[in-house]
């Protein structure tokens, strides 16, 4: 059996290995729930139980204040609402894991960014996790994992300072703002990238967030991507071929009409293929398969349901056509909430890798 490098290292690159790859993502509510059900133990991690291929490390800092303190300016019994470092309001729910509701920005045009943000965005070893890196690194090599640097590429570096309505207007009306503002995120990316991997030594592979999609649309035309977007993608990207890392790329949402510019940015696996945004995992892999990885895809609407005559039904539909083309990795559309029972997660991975084997 293969170890979880020499797996993904074969995955990503479209070669045969023994078994299709494995991965997820859980929501954090999850996890606990799981444990107080008497399901894992407190010292236990999803990814010894159930034998992912992937580990990885989230190192960077990118708040734009480090030095601000974020300051809780109302609550209430369910939510709270907090301004932080990036001048930015959110609410944040207490009783749930979920995205922050974006309520005010400091920055809401390119005066604003170039005053208050621009300044601030220096690569600093203060914005980097040497020794968590390097420790997840080392556990990762003990257990034979793939591992990656994880963190968000521009797109999501920026909105968290302006917000997704004011950069998308700033994509039609002040193009040159957001094409600088996604440049100066990328050198700041790259520089830190090149301080951490000096002193902690290179990954396995880049593992790029970017959501840049919602239901059944990108957030940008094809055109508008290339223009603003793609030349910051190509910069981190081509860093990372230059160590010769492969790159993954996540985005929920319809991203679609952007697979052939991020494509050309380099990426060479493309996650999560969100269902229900109206991304689907065989069209994608018809016309993409030969040329790209590919990880997700299944419906988590299926695990929803904890019905296994349901969860086969998806998996059979989808595995044996993907596995063909010896680049894909079983992961769910998107993160696991804590309504999925354990037993059920457990069935969808036994069943997904006997779907996914190449020995017979």
């Amino acid at each position: 059996m293969m170890t979880g490098i020499e797996r993904i290292s074969r995955n990503l690159q479209r070669k045969k290995a023994d078994r299709i790859g494995l991965y997820e993502h859980f929501w954090g509510d999850t996890h606990k729930t799981w444990l107080s059900q008497g399901e894992i133990n407190e010292n236990e991690s999803l990814e010894d139980i159930f034998g992912f291929d992937f580990a990885g490390s989230w190192p960077f800092n990118f708040t734009a204040d480090l030095d601000f303190v974020p300051e809780r300016l109302t609550e209430d019994e369910d939510t709270y609402t907090t301004l932080d470092g990036n001048g930015a309001t959110l609410r944040r729910h207490k009783k749930h894991d979920t995205t922050p509701e974006h309520i005010d920005f400091s920055v809401k045009d390119s005066r604003a960014y170039y005053e208050k943000i621009q300044p601030l965005i220096t690569p600093s070893e203060r914005r980097v996790d040497f020794w968590g890196y390097a420790a997840a690194k080392k556990k990762a090599a003990e257990k034979q994992r793939f591992f990656v640097w994880s963190g968000v590429n521009v797109f999501e570096l920026m909105h968290p300072v302006c917000g997704h309505e004011n950069m998308l207007v700033g994509m039609a009306l002040e193009p040159q703002w957001i094409a600088e503002m996604a440049m100066d995120y990328a050198r700041a990316t790259v520089a830190m990238q090149e301080m951490l991997f000096s002193e902690a030594g290179k990954p396995d592979g880049i593992w790029y967030y970017e959501d840049m999609g919602f239901k059944d649309r990108p957030f940008m035309s094809p055109a508008m991507y290339k223009e603003l977007i793609q030349p910051a993608h190509k910069y981190t990207i081509d860093f990372a071929k230059s160590l010769n890392l492969p790159v993954i790329m996540h985005s929920c949402g319809f991203v679609e009409p952007l697979l052939p510019g991020m494509m050309e940015a380099g990426i060479d696996c493309l996650q999560v293929i969100e269902v229900k945004a109206g991304m689907d995992l065989l069209r994608i892999y018809k016309n993409y398969g030969d040329r790209l990885s590919l990880m997700g895809g299944i419906d988590v609407r299926a695990l929803y349901s904890n019905d296994r005559k349901i969860i086969d039904a998806e998996l059979e539909a989808k595995i044996p056509i993907v596995k063909e083309g010896f680049g894909y990795t079983l992961h769910s559309d998107h993160s696991i909430p804590n309504t999925v029972e354990f037993e059920t997660y457990k069935y969808f991975v036994e069943k997904g890798l006997e779907l996914g084997s190449y020995t017979g």
